[in-house]
């Protein structure tokens, strides 16, 4: 924990934001250099200009990729395209125009050219999309999520409006990498203004279509009539019109306690490594919204508090008895007690997780007699069942999540933070208890599980390994004394690959995972049976890996 986690940020903390926007503009990368090529993460390409990692030219060439990879897949429709509140978002998002419009793609940019929230995008993709086979719609968003204020990040979303799978990523990074090791050339670019004002430039009211169907996923009524005080913080971010806008519609008491976009956040308390990083589930990144919580009183005492991600996909929830909700006990509440009101839902749907994600899930998910579907890392594993309402709600340990809407039809494929806020209003309103409280009731119910998560230095080969384990090479038969139930590398949801390795006992359970941008392998770890418990998990977790990558 860094000394400052949790103050104010300084100047020496603040980026030079000319200094960013100019290495946009004049470096560019080498694609023999690993750490310059284009490289699509869980949430697409991110990196910072000033590393030779987000510039220009990999904008042009991951779009070009982009437009052709639409094309192969016969995708003809409009590309809905926003952009988030980073330095580098408007210059990547001007850039990628250049390229779509040289192409031929109709786009659609925001009427009020305005910052578009992740979750806004997938509504307006899902929207042009209901009831059509043809001239089926996509989108990119520009966007690094959470990361700090030197980064920039670009992600596509195919017509399932969720983020693309790994097939159709690792296509448009290789593709991109090959544009750029031929200089560019195979670029379809035209001017700016030429691109903003073409035929096929299009715009469209992003705010409108995603706020004004809300109540068609949420009870809007039993917040407004139950007068809950509510405080959305966006952190900054895209958030910051739609919480206006949201107020506004539904008649709400709620306030927006800082309007401010600074594309340096020197509005920002830092973070727990001294970094300014817009993360709504980090107690150091939220600490002055959890300030305003503690220190107020009387009638007009905010009785919940929100907070966003710089594109609005993750949320953070406070409340005044519990202060900032760890994402795992927020998800298990929100759990709890959508499968318990939405009567339009079908018996038959499940619920996803991913499976990092606290096993207090899977205790909530047994008692309410539904079908638990547990997946790998990624956001993406969980598209189709939304799509198809097969599982009516997916849930990240990371503060991502959505839902269905109340009839049980799709709402988002991707993480929507600003509907997730609103649900713990809902909560609160509908059952005149914070989710904070609902938590202590599963606690007293199922017990109090801790978890955390650390890090442990792998090499490069043993990270590859770690990728590749099978169960046999898990020879331990216990764990933390109790008897090892399971060694999972696939996921029990899907089936598919997890990347790792997952051990379970009765109480307790580990998965480590190689990192994909440090030489360290990530252990998640929880015991039903308190801290001392979960500190011997992680230390024998540590021994069970070490022994699988050397056998």
């Amino acid at each position: 924990m860094h000394p400052r986690a949790g103050q104010p940020a300084q100047a020496s903390d603040l980026i030079d934001v000319d200094a960013l926007l100019a290495a946009y503009e004049d470096l560019h990368p080498d694609v023999s250099v690993p750490e310059q090529m284009v490289v699509f993460g869980t949430s697409g390409h991110r990196g910072s200009a000033l590393d030779t990692a987000f510039n220009r030219d990999h904008i042009l060439a991951i779009t070009q990729s982009i437009c052709e990879y639409r094309a192969g897949q016969g995708t003809d429709g409009p590309l809905f395209m926003g952009a988030d509140t980073h330095a580098l978002s408007g210059p990547a998002q001007a850039t990628a125009l250049e390229v779509l419009a040289a192409n031929g793609v109709t786009v659609m940019l925001d009427s009020a050219d305005g910052y578009t929230p992740t979750p806004a995008v997938s509504h307006a993709i899902l929207k042009a999309n209901r009831a059509r086979s043809e001239r089926l719609a996509d989108g990119i968003v520009v966007t690094p999520s959470h990361n700090p204020p030197r980064d920039g990040g670009f992600k596509y979303n195919p017509p399932t409006g969720g983020p693309a799978d790994s097939d159709a990523t690792n296509w448009i990074a290789a593709r991109a990498n090959e544009i750029l090791a031929g200089g560019l050339r195979e670029v379809r670019r035209m001017p700016y203004e030429q691109a903003r004002n073409a035929d096929t430039t299009g715009f469209y009211d992003f705010t409108a279509g995603y706020v004004g169907d809300l109540e068609n996923v949420l009870d809007m009524d039993a917040v407004r009539d139950a007068g809950l005080r509510i405080a959305a913080d966006p952190l900054g971010g895209a958030s910051v019109e739609y919480w206006a806008a949201i107020a506004e519609r539904y008649d709400l008491d709620l306030t927006v306690v800082n309007d401010r976009v600074d594309p340096t956040w020197s509005f920002m308390t830092l973070d727990w490594d001294g970094k300014i990083r817009m993360d709504c589930s980090s107690p150091s990144a939220m600490a002055s919204l959890v300030q305003t919580m503690t220190h107020q009183s009387g009638d007009r005492a905010f009785q919940l508090a929100t907070g966003n991600d710089a594109d609005a996909d993750r949320h953070g929830i406070v409340t005044p008895d519990g202060g900032l909700m760890n994402p795992n006990h927020y998800l298990a509440v929100a759990i709890e007690y959508l499968y318990s009101h939405r009567a339009g839902w079908d018996p038959r749907t499940g619920v996803g997780k991913t499976l990092v994600s606290s096993s207090m899930i899977d205790r909530v998910v047994a008692r309410l007699g539904r079908r638990l579907v547990e997946v790998p890392v990624g956001f993406k594993w969980f598209v189709p069942g939304l799509l198809d309402g097969s599982i009516g709600f997916g849930g990240e340990e990371s503060a991502g999540a959505s839902f269905l809407r109340t009839r049980g039809t799709v709402w988002t494929t991707d993480k929507d933070g600003i509907l997730l806020a609103l649900l713990a209003s809902e909560i609160t309103a509908v059952t005149q208890q914070s989710p904070s409280e609902h938590y202590r009731n599963l606690v007293a119910e199922f017990g109090d599980p801790a978890y955390a998560r650390v890090d442990a230095p792998a090499t490069k080969a043993e990270k590859a390994k770690l990728a590749k384990l099978s169960p046999q090479d898990v020879t331990a038969d216990t764990l933390a004394g109790e008897r090892i139930t399971d060694r999972l590398v696939t996921a029990p949801g899907n089936g598919a690959p997890i990347g790792g390795l997952k051990v379970t006992t009765e109480s307790a359970w580990f998965a480590a995972r190689p990192s994909g941008t440090e030489d360290v392998y990530k252990i998640y770890a929880e015991s039903f049976r308190g801290p001392e418990h979960l500190a011997q998990v992680q230390a024998e977790a540590r021994e069970v890996v070490s022994a699988a990558l050397a056998g």
